[in-house]
Formats: C-alpha cells, structure tokens, sequence
C-alpha cells in the first residue's frame, strides 16, 4: 500500500514522502496513529493544503524534545531490584518500568520511545535509548542494582557480579578453584602422548 508520511519516520521516509509499505503495517499502525495518509488523489490535496501546519507542529514538537533533551541526556538513574547472587533479577526490566521511572522523576516520556531491544535481566549499568522525537535521542543510564548502596558502589566502578564483591571477606583462599588444579610434581605439564595423561 502506498502512503504520504505525515511526519519524519526512522527507516521509512521524512514528511511528504510517499512511500510503499506493508498493508498490514499501513492499516494497523501508520493510519490509526495519524502517522500517514493513504496515497490517493484527494490525499495529496489534502497535505499539501495542510503541509504548513503539519511542519510547524513538526517543529513545535522538537523544539519540545530538545528541552527534555537538555535535561535527560547523559543522566543516570537507579533502579533497585532483586536478584540472585550471580546477579540475574528475579524478573527483568522492561521499557514500561523505565518510562514509569522517568515520569515518577518529572519527565515526559512514553513507553513507546524507549529503544530497548529485550528487557534488562541482570544488573549492571545499562546504556538506554531514548527517541524524543524522530530527530531527537539522548542517551541514559540506568543503574539496576539490589540496593542503593550497592547502585553506588557500581557506579564507582566495582564489579558486582565477582566473588569478592559476593562474598566479601569470608572467600576460603584454598576453596578456589585453581587450587585444586596443580601441575604435575614435577612443575611441568604433561604432554599428549604421555601415558599418564
């Protein structure tokens, strides 16, 4: 089905631009959210008489994005969840939670504009997109740990997910494994063909 885009969308065209797209996608999703027409005569007339005040709410739009821009980019924010001690969540964290955080933290911000490829499942420092408008990203952290003392220590730079930082003090040197892996008493590997091997 061929479209006229009403505004700038990532890896399909800039407003204006007819373009030629699965029904599937035209029907349930560029149509009803207002984000293109069908291409037809009539259509054409119809943007091109309403072209002027589509751009200047295009506009109007990311001048909006940039302000939040200005704000948001480059910040970081903790997220406190539980999780075993290898550091898998019991759960994830997915693009409605980090939208939820955001708005909770002031900023207007929908679900739908975080570019996450699959929920966050451990903990760690993540590095989470966000697309304010077609022209406009910024980039966060978001900092997922067990608590926000252990939020601070990570983002110091500690590893979390290492046995000291899991057990602390009480790790039994002689309970590691390469202690229980000594080379031969001579101190020299054994070769393959050898037959003790």
């Amino acid at each position: 089905m061929e479209v006229i885009l009403l505004e700038r969308i990532a890896r399909l065209g800039q407003m204006g631009d007819t373009v030629k797209v699965r029904d599937g996608y035209a029907r349930n999703f560029l149509l009803p959210k207002g984000k293109a027409l069908r291409a037809n005569e009539a259509n054409k007339k119809k943007f091109e008489g309403q072209r002027v005040q589509l751009e200047a709410r295009d506009l109007e739009r990311k001048s909006e994005a940039e302000k939040i821009a200005e704000s948001l980019d480059g910040m970081s924010f903790i997220i406190v969840r539980a999780a075993g001690e290898t550091g898998q969540l019991y759960g994830s964290v997915s693009p409605r939670d980090i939208a939820d955080l955001l708005v909770n933290e002031g900023f207007t911000v929908n679900r739908n504009q975080i570019e996450l490829n699959q929920p966050i499942k451990a903990i760690g420092l993540t590095n989470v997109i966000i697309a304010l408008h077609p022209e406009v990203e910024v980039t966060v952290t978001m900092n997922i740990a067990r608590s926000t003392d252990e939020a601070e220590r990570q983002a110091a730079g500690e590893k979390l997910d290492s046995a000291e930082a899991i057990y602390g003090d009480d790790i039994n040197e002689n309970a590691r494994p390469d202690s229980f892996f000594d080379p031969n008493e001579d101190g020299e590997d054994l070769e393959e063909g050898d037959p003790t091997v």
